[in-house]
């Protein structure tokens, strides 16, 4: 890849990062329009499924059981339920979630005040996940100079992340969520490689130079690569004048002072991505590394009453042999789509896709690990639907009314998986009805939890996607719509016009200079990071 002409950072420009992280700022902030979290639809009322809390909380359990699948095994071969997404993209996300947004303060068992609650993290894409407060305030991040610092080799030759000596070893690294699995951590690692291949590669740039580069280059994936791939077009162009995003478009993403994070985002349409999540990965031909993305306790899913005892779990040194050949979650080259044999070689190389969006999670995401739920319920779904009761999130009807944009009927809320031709006989069907159709679901009649009816609204907005192999393939692929495509659209560009250190402020005509031709890709932030 060709070299970029890079001017260093001036003073005036590293101000914005220079200063402490906004959430351990004790500033006032405005409770008409934001706190550090805040509101999108401030005027609209919480939603509530039940005559008392209790009841719906209790309505909301039984929601997020529905939305749960049976059990499938981490399997290798074709998958009627994966998208045209390959599936680094879902741990992607997850790396942007934790670049803009950590609240550790609020629990699942009392109302909160978004207004009142911290975001530990700057809402800006700004990479503080990987860079921390800097050299200068984390040292033992850094390798005595403006590099970071790596980790042990694993088998495959790559890094682990830097480590200390406690038992398990803790990643030194500047958001310790991004070692909660062993797809995240890698990809942590590989932001690290990114940054210090750019150092080599230009040693007559101070520091801010370089971390303004890294920066620009990873907001161009975040919105030119990621953001296309998960939300329909037809929402992204409108937000655009003359193709380019346009700031005077965002009608419902607004800010006094600086931008927030709103909790309609936050705790609703961009947790989007837990339904992208397969019941397993292979990381290499080691068919030890074939897992789910946690393990499963025995006695708790009943096709298995023995579990799962190992998943792809984080928190600790990584196993030597768990080193990710990064073409079977991305694609950095072309292979074959496989077959539907687990035993051919093809297919056990093949590029993994992330599962369709849709309302329907996979049972590993049921019993999470203590290390990741400290608190009852263990259930993902649950989890996320009793946070949006708590905060006082509105329904998805009464947000798409205030959107003017068409409402789901009860009917086109449809709760299970987004295949192409489901099967809904038998004791165990593909899809388990509708809002409509269910009785247990009666709370919810033209009264949906936000999270859920942006991921209905998903089988409403799809497009068929040609995919990176070498067979011509096009996949039908689930895309956040008009409420959901929006929020995650609008708070997106939001973060970055409302950030001075963006590229979109500073050099709005900006091009990523890491390629020769054409766009840069997430897979070209990964063949760069891996010294391609």
């Amino acid at each position: 890849m060709s070299s970029p002409a890079v001017s260093p950072i001036s003073p005036a420009m590293q101000a914005h990062h220079g200063k402490p992280l906004r959430g351990l700022m004790s500033t006032p902030a405005s409770p008409v329009f934001q706190g550090r979290f805040g509101r999108m639809f401030r005027s609209l009322p919480a939603a509530k499924y039940g005559a008392t809390d209790a009841d719906s909380r209790m309505a909301l359990t039984k929601l997020g059981e529905f939305m749960t699948s049976s059990f499938d095994a981490p399997k290798d071969g074709n998958d009627e339920e994966e998208s045209g997404i390959p599936a680094l993209y879902t741990y992607f996300g997850q790396f942007i979630d934790h670049d803009i947004t950590f609240d550790p303060m609020t629990t699942l068992i009392k109302h909160s005040d978004p207004n009142a609650l911290t975001d530990f993290r700057t809402p800006a894409f700004d990479l503080d996940n990987v860079y921390g407060r800097g050299p200068d305030d984390q040292p033992y991040m850094y390798d005595n100079g403006p590099k970071f610092l790596l980790g042990e080799a694993l088998a495959n030759g790559a890094p682990d992340l830097p480590r200390n000596n406690a038992n398990p070893n803790r990643a030194l690294i500047g958001d310790p969520r991004n070692d909660e699995n062993s797809i995240v951590s890698q990809l942590q690692g590989l932001m690290l490689r990114f940054h210090n291949r750019f150092v080599d590669e230009h040693p007559s740039l101070d520091f801010p130079s370089v971390q303004r580069m890294v920066r620009f280059h990873y907001q161009w994936v975040v919105l030119h690569d990621f953001l296309p791939r998960i939300v329909s077009s037809t929402v992204l162009d409108a937000l655009k004048t003359g193709g380019r995003f346009d700031p005077d478009r965002l009608r419902f993403f607004h800010w006094k002072n600086e931008p927030f994070l709103p909790v309609e985002f936050s705790v609703a349409a961009y947790r989007l991505g837990h339904s992208m999540i397969r019941p397993g990965y292979r990381l290499n031909d080691d068919d030890t590394t074939l897992l789910p993305i946690f393990p499963i306790p025995p006695n708790t899913i009943k096709e298995i009453p023995a579990g799962l005892p190992e998943g792809l779990t984080g928190f600790r040194k990584m196993a030597k042999n768990r080193g990710i050949d990064w073409g079977r979650l991305i694609d950095t080259d072309i292979r074959s789509y496989g077959t539907d044999k687990a035993t051919d070689a093809t297919t056990k190389k093949r590029l993994q896709f992330a599962y369709r969006i849709d309302t329907s999670l996979v049972t590993p995401l049921s019993v999470l690990p203590p290390s990741v739920a400290h608190d009852p319920p263990p259930s993902l779904p649950q989890r996320n639907l009793i946070r949006s009761f708590e905060l006082g999130l509105p329904s998805g009807q009464n947000v798409a009314r205030a959107m003017r944009v068409k409402e789901l009927t009860d009917e086109e809320i449809i709760i299970g998986k987004a295949v192409d031709d489901p099967d809904n006989t038998g004791a165990d069907p593909d899809q388990r009805g509708t809002v409509a159709s269910l009785k247990e679901l009666r709370p919810f009649k033209s009264n949906c939890p936000l999270w859920t009816y942006i991921l209905a609204e998903a089988f409403t907005s799809r497009r068929p996607m040609e995919i990176p192999v070498t067979e011509k393939k096009t996949i039908n692929t689930p895309q956040l719509g008009a409420v959901g495509g929006r929020i995650v659209a609008e708070v997106f560009l939001g973060l970055m016009f409302g950030d001075n250190d963006s590229y979109l402020r500073q050099y709005p005509e900006w091009h990523p200079t890491l390629v020769n031709k054409g766009d840069f890709l997430l897979k070209d932030l990964v063949k760069y990071a891996l010294g391609q």
